[in-house]
């Protein structure tokens, strides 16, 4: 992990246009032609003095066709781009006025209905130390000997990928409102600002309580016991640092007493933290700033938005959301067929990555998505990428890391 990472937050929403063009003959037939217009993105931000390398991707949401362009040693680039509506990601390095090469990562979306545009786009620095990132998150779940599904031993594994002793006292783990497949256009919404929650857990801990060596790694679990016990496709998640708090014996989650309990501050899932088995979510995790407490983030953190249904009614609902300033680390996880856009600000995480290639997919259970490793670090331990691009950084249909239980070797 890099000891100083600048990532760059894209926080206007580009506009664009290109053309289409219809002729009909006078017989039955009619031959529509659709025309590429021209996007020319300029890019702008302070304390930037030179623009290394970037790396450009329009994704039409419609069709998932990709558009890839990369712009080196310039301000502005200029792509040639078929009418549609697109999710845009920018990956790359520049170069600060304090001579520093850093990392850059910027999400946008834009509709091409014009011929030519030329957008300006704002870039802005957003400081990140290191912390705690999230390793491995397992949600799929398996299926057991007799092809039934099994409702439990999914997991967090979240690491110390720094070369200092990290405590998990009172992390947080936020769990996304919305879909990744799903883009409902809420209002109020801004995804540079906060990260919208059905789900939060907070660690329990005094401070210092829970010391993690560099390089070492924590397991929370929904359940930690030993579930080959039930089913031997199962895993032994018993050795887990931290669970899910149970509440739920007739699904299987029985408390064990030797594993702390997270705290479940909110859910809208009856009581329990439910991970989506198909990886439609986003995951972060935080911490909270001085004074800041569970009671603080119930009393000051609701967010209540509003969006159009499909019979077309307003439906309004009321969750909670976590400051983006709090966020230390997120994921994004989708399929390729249903994907439509990301849930973390871009200085978060830009890309996606997934377990599954369709919607159910039947090959999905007991595969995990897990960071890519890079190095060693001191002690053997490994050493994991963390560009905060989820496309990169993880690698998809893995097989879970506690397959075979958990060990700290």
């Amino acid at each position: 992990m890099k000891k100083r990472v600048l990532l760059l937050s894209l926080v206007a929403m580009m506009g664009a246009t290109t053309f289409t063009v219809t002729s009909c003959s006078n017989d039955d037939f009619g031959t529509e032609a659709s025309q590429s217009g021209v996007l020319t993105l300029s890019f702008t931000g302070e304390n930037i003095s030179s623009y290394e390398n970037l790396d450009i991707e329009l994704v039409e949401v419609n069709t998932g066709a990709v558009i890839k362009q990369t712009s080196q040693k310039a301000s502005s680039v200029s792509i040639g781009v078929p009418y549609g509506s697109y999710k845009i990601t920018v990956n790359g390095q520049v170069i600060t006025t304090a001579f520093e090469t850093t990392s850059a990562a910027g999400t946008g979306a834009v509709d091409i209905t014009t011929l030519a545009t030329n957008a300006t786009i704002p870039l802005f620095f957003k400081t990140f130390h290191e912390d705690f990132i999230i390793e491995e998150v397992f949600f799929t779940g398996i299926k057991t000997a007799d092809n039934k599904n099994y409702n439990s031993s999914r997991y967090f594994k979240i690491v110390n990928n720094t070369d200092k002793v990290l405590y998990a006292d009172k992390l947080i783990i936020g769990q996304s409102e919305f879909l990744t497949t799903d883009d409902k256009n809420p209002t109020p919404y801004d995804i540079n600002q906060y990260f919208p929650v059905k789900g939060v857990l907070v660690l329990p801990g005094s401070g210092t309580q829970y010391p993690v060596q560099p390089g070492d790694f924590i397991v929370v679990a929904d359940n930690a016991i030993n579930h080959q016990a039930q089913t031997s496709t199962a895993y032994d998640l018993s050795k887990a640092d931290f669970e899910f708090p149970s509440t739920a014996p007739s699904l299987g989650q029985v408390d064990n007493p030797d594993v702390p309990n997270a705290e479940l501050v909110f859910t809208t899932a009856a009581n329990m933290f439910i991970m989506h088995n198909r990886g439609f979510e986003s995951y972060v995790i935080a911490r909270f700033p001085a004074g800041e407490t569970t009671d603080t983030f119930k009393a000051n953190r609701k967010y209540d938005y509003t969006y159009i249904n499909s019979a077309g009614n307003v439906t309004a609902r009321s969750v909670y959301s976590i400051p983006t300033s709090w966020i230390i680390d997120g994921q994004n996880n989708s399929i390729p067929t249903k994907f439509v856009h990301t849930l973390t600000a871009s200085g978060i995480d830009t890309g996606w990555t997934s377990a599954g290639s369709i919607d159910s997919d039947p090959n999905r259970f007991g595969k995990s998505v897990r960071r890519k490793i890079v190095g060693k670090m001191i002690g053997n331990k490994n050493l994991y990428m963390d560009t905060n691009n989820s496309t990169n950084d993880f690698v998809k249909d893995s097989e879970p890391s506690l397959k075979n239980g958990i060990s700290h070797e």
